[in-house]
């Protein structure tokens, strides 16, 4: 039964998939090490080269500094709402109104064959 635990053991410091989660395990909430940000970049499957990790590792962290704040806010008090407006269908009436007659639209048409007004080709063959 040992041996088995030693097996598994062995197994998970080998997987990064299987590995534990090294931004939980991160010794300080405001600084992420390369090794978490890439162990970040490949649980989203995202490649990135050794300059990309440097560069991202100070960003990520400023980045969960910011979502820290706002998950420090007390919201005990305020409902949970799936849109900011709560406006559900707003429709105007279905009313008809004055507008151009066929004539006064295609008027100013370069070329109108049939009342409509006639486009270039854009497409290969006629359909």
């Amino acid at each position: 039964m040992s041996s088995s635990a030693t097996t598994s053991s062995s197994a998970t410091t080998s997987d990064p998939a299987t590995t534990s989660d090294p931004a939980t395990t991160s010794s300080s909430a405001t600084t992420l090490t390369r090794d978490e940000v890439a162990y970040l970049a490949h649980l989203a499957r995202i490649d990135l080269s050794d300059a990309e990790l440097d560069h991202l590792a100070p960003q990520l962290a400023v980045i969960l500094e910011s979502v820290a704040a706002i998950s420090a806010v007390d919201t005990t008090d305020v409902a949970p709402t799936s849109h900011a407006v709560p406006l559900e269908n707003v429709f105007r009436p279905d009313e008809q109104r004055p507008s151009l007659s066929p004539e006064d639209a295609l008027a100013g048409a370069p070329e109108v064959e049939q009342q409509r007004f006639m486009v270039p080709r854009i497409l290969g063959e006629e359909v």
